[in-house]
C-alpha cells in the first residue's frame, strides 16, 4: 500500500464544489483484519432509514457491477429524504468517488487490492441537483482527503494552524447568534 506505508487509521476531509452542489466528505483509510476495518465493517452493515451504505461499483448497467478496488464504502451524513438526493448519492457521488479513488490508485496513493478498504462519509446537500457538479465536486473532495490521508498535511499548514489557534474558526460557529 503506498509504498510501504502503513495508512491503516488515516483519516482526512476534503471539500469540492460550490453550495447547493458542493460536496464534503470524509475519508478513512484501513487495512484488512484491523480494527479500523471491523469499524468500516460494522459501518457498513448497520444500516438506519435514510443512511444506507453502499460499496461502491462500476458498470453500465445493473448486470455488469464490478466492485471498486479498492473496495470503498460511501455513507451518507444526512438522511436522504427524497429521491433526487438518493439518486445523486448513489450516481454522482458514487461515480466521483469511484473516479478519485482510481485516481490514487493511478498515482500510487493506493493499492487495488482487498487488503485495503476506503471508508468515504458524504455530505450532501440536500438542495443539491446537479449531476455533473456533484459528481466533479465529490471527485475533486475525495481526491484532496485521499492524498492529505496519505502524504499528511504539509509542516507549514499544521503550523499556521498553531500560531493562529485563536483565531481559527468555522463557519458554523456564530450561526446561533445569526439566527
Amino acid at each position: 500500500m503506498a509504498a510501504g506505508r502503513d495508512l491503516d487509521g488515516r483519516i482526512a476531509q476534503g471539500w469540492g464544489g460550490t453550495a447547493p452542489n458542493g460536496v464534503h466528505l470524509n475519508v478513512i483509510l484501513a487495512r484488512r483484519g484491523t480494527p479500523t476495518a471491523a469499524a468500516m465493517i460494522t459501518a457498513f452493515t448497520a444500516p438506519s432509514p435514510g443512511y444506507t451504505p453502499i460499496l461502491a461499483c462500476l458498470g453500465r448497467d445493473q448486470p455488469s457491477y464490478e466492485t471498486l478496488y479498492p473496495p470503498t464504502i460511501l455513507v451518507n451524513k444526512v438522511a436522504a429524504t427524497d429521491e433526487r438526493q438518493e439518486t445523486l448519492l448513489a450516481g454522482a457521488v458514487q461515480v466521483g468517488v469511484a473516479r478519485a479513488v482510481l485516481d490514487a490508485v493511478a498515482v500510487g496513493h493506493l493499492e487495488a487490492d482487498q487488503e485495503t478498504t476506503v471508508l468515504v462519509s458524504v455530505y450532501l446537500d440536500p438542495a443539491a441537483e446537479s449531476e455533473p457538479a456533484v459528481l466533479e465536486a465529490a471527485r475533486h473532495a475525495a481526491g484532496q482527503a485521499i492524498a492529505e490521508a496519505v502524504e499528511g498535511r504539509p509542516p507549514e499548514a499544521v503550523q499556521r494552524h498553531i500560531d493562529d489557534r485563536d483565531e481559527v474558526t468555522h463557519p458554523y460557529y456564530g450561526r446561533l447568534r445569526r439566527q
